[in-house]
């Protein structure tokens, strides 16, 4: 930011906060397992992944005492190893427990239900398809629940060419953090061609996921410019930019405050804008009230939060990590 910012005339006007934002609950517990196991068990403690895609998170936990690690080789003998939200491979939880490591699993009980369903399904003879990223950790962990038998799908063209064995024996999963538009044109395409297909009792994108981005469609019609705040390996956050901009609105992802340009709301005619500001469900609070500061300096004198649902999930912790069950929700 310049000093020029308030000099002249305010680039923004109103912050309208969507509501729900940032956190949810699987975020909030597989935060706590790595505090409470750096609390309980001493630095270091090692983490396959990262906990939670955000940059500032992992750093926070880093400073604490937490190794990220992606290989479980780089773990020593006898150390207590933390899974990441996103869920692993029944290979690294072999692996894990033949190194003879201490494990507590931060998978989101949400992904962990998607696995559930598959192992359950499996031993039943289906096959699969699933919706979702290549290359993102929560696909390969999922996808990493059988050896075979399970076919990914990113978009609509990819359903043609899944060739199955026996189509009346053909399931569907989704990553939890899609597009719920872009999820249900795919699995449209999926039903079309399969049309046997079994479709999981209730839809597999999280609740957290499907309330941001209803937050947004409520959030963009009423904005000149939205601001997420997300790491660029983030899903969730990602598809909330993807989807403001789907709706007609200008949009920005950032990682931290610092990311923020003043020429992203400059208006052609000098009008102060209206901005919408939400945050994925891994982005911590912290970030969003630091951006908020960033646009008051640009000239907002107005924060406004919408009404939106509020969020009472939370999710019990391992055992072993202290009397208290449940994660709070921050």
């Amino acid at each position: 930011m310049t000093q020029e910012a308030n000099a002249g005339q305010p680039l923004v006007d109103e912050v309208l906060l969507a509501e729900p934002r940032g956190f949810c609950a699987g975020v909030d517990r597989a935060i706590e397992i790595v505090e409470r196991a750096l609390t309980r068990f001493g630095a270091p403690i090692y983490v396959r992944h990262e906990i939670v895609h955000n940059t500032y998170v992992v750093n926070d936990l880093k400073a604490k005492g937490a190794i990220f690690i992606e290989d479980l080789a780089e773990v020593p003998p006898g150390a207590t190893l933390v899974f990441s939200a996103h869920g692993v491979s029944q290979a690294v939880r072999r692996e894990a427990a033949e190194r003879g490591f201490s494990v507590f699993d931060a998978t989101c009980p949400l992904v962990t239900k998607v696995h559930v369903e598959v192992a359950k399904l499996a031993k039943e003879g289906y096959e699969f398809v699933m919706i979702g990223h290549k290359g993102h950790p929560e696909v390969e962990g999922t996808m990493g629940q059988l050896s075979d038998g399970i076919y990914l799908v990113e978009e609509v063209a990819d359903v043609e060419h899944v060739q199955v064995r026996d189509a009346a024996k053909l399931a569907v999963v989704t990553q939890t953090t899609l597009s719920v538009d872009d999820a249900a044109e795919i699995l449209a395409a999926v039903k079309r061609r399969f049309p046997q297909v079994r479709e999981p009792k209730k839809q597999d994108i999280c609740y957290a996921t499907q309330n941001r981005q209803d937050a947004v469609k409520l959030m963009s019609p009423q904005v000149d410019v939205v601001v997420v705040v997300g790491s660029p390996t983030s899903s969730n956050s990602n598809r909330l930019r993807e989807l403001a901009e789907r709706l007609g609105t200008t949009a920005y992802m950032i990682d931290s405050p610092d990311d923020l340009r003043e020429e992203w709301f400059a208006h052609p005619q000098g009008q102060a804008l209206r901005v919408g500001l939400t945050a994925g469900a891994s982005a911590p609070d912290i970030l969003v009230q630091q951006v908020i500061a960033r646009l008051k300096a640009l000239g907002a004198v107005s924060v406004r939060k919408m009404d939106g649902v509020q969020e009472t999930v939370h999710f019990p912790l391992p055992k072993g990590l202290g009397d208290k069950s449940m994660a709070s929700v921050r």
